[in-house]
């Protein structure tokens, strides 16, 4: 697998791909296997169009963006080598997920502070808001409404707790709740742990 810190640029990217490696480490030993975890430390232009880092990420088998700043992740990964790179290997197969703003910028569209912005839209037709709570739903939904395209709904998620796409749907693992709020509804379908959520995408 590879960790692709690029949301961290303006902070310690190698301290977040640290963090992930280890997560990832401790999860497989659990399992009582070996994980082995490459660093793509895509963090500026130079980086992005980096060709060695463009071919392991590639090869991979999954590819995993933590958390940082959301606006960064679009300008570096699209169009360069290595993001051309996340994008072929999701097409033969590859698991590509994310964390906070990783996930985030998996979707159609983001959120920051300045205002949206397109994500790299691997998922269609929705936001993903992480550390979901009512009072970043609310904040939310007023942004979206005001910045976004027309027909996106979003996804509120938990600390902790994750979607992956699985059987025509997504499937809700983790401690806590999945929340989708389907274009234009103010009321969210719930989805706990081994739920099957229908979204947008």
């Amino acid at each position: 697998m590879v960790i692709l810190p690029t949301a961290a640029a303006r902070g310690r990217p190698g301290v977040a791909a640290a963090i992930g490696a280890a997560a990832f480490e401790r999860r497989a030993a659990t399992c009582g296997l070996t994980a082995r975890v490459d660093v793509a430390l895509v963090v500026d232009a130079a980086s992005a169009d980096d060709q060695a880092l463009a071919a392991l990420i590639a090869d991979a088998d999954l590819i995993h963006l933590p958390g940082g700043d959301p606006d960064i992740v679009p300008g570096l990964l699209d169009g360069s080598p290595a993001g051309l790179s996340v994008r072929e290997a999701r097409a033969r197969g590859a698991v590509v997920g994310g964390a906070s703003a990783g996930a985030m910028v998996l979707a159609e569209w983001s959120w920051t502070p300045q205002g949206g912005i397109h994500g790299l839209g691997f998922v269609r037709g929705l936001a993903v808001v992480p550390h979901y709570d009512d009072v970043r739903r609310l904040a939310w939904q007023a942004g979206l409404d005001r910045v976004a395209p027309a027909g996106l709904g979003y996804l509120g998620l938990d600390e902790r707790t994750g979607v992956i796409s699985a059987d025509g749907g997504w499937r809700v693992a983790g401690e806590g709740a999945a929340y989708w709020f389907a274009p234009g509804s103010s009321a969210p379908v719930v989805g706990r742990d081994g739920d099957l959520l229908t979204l947008a995408g």
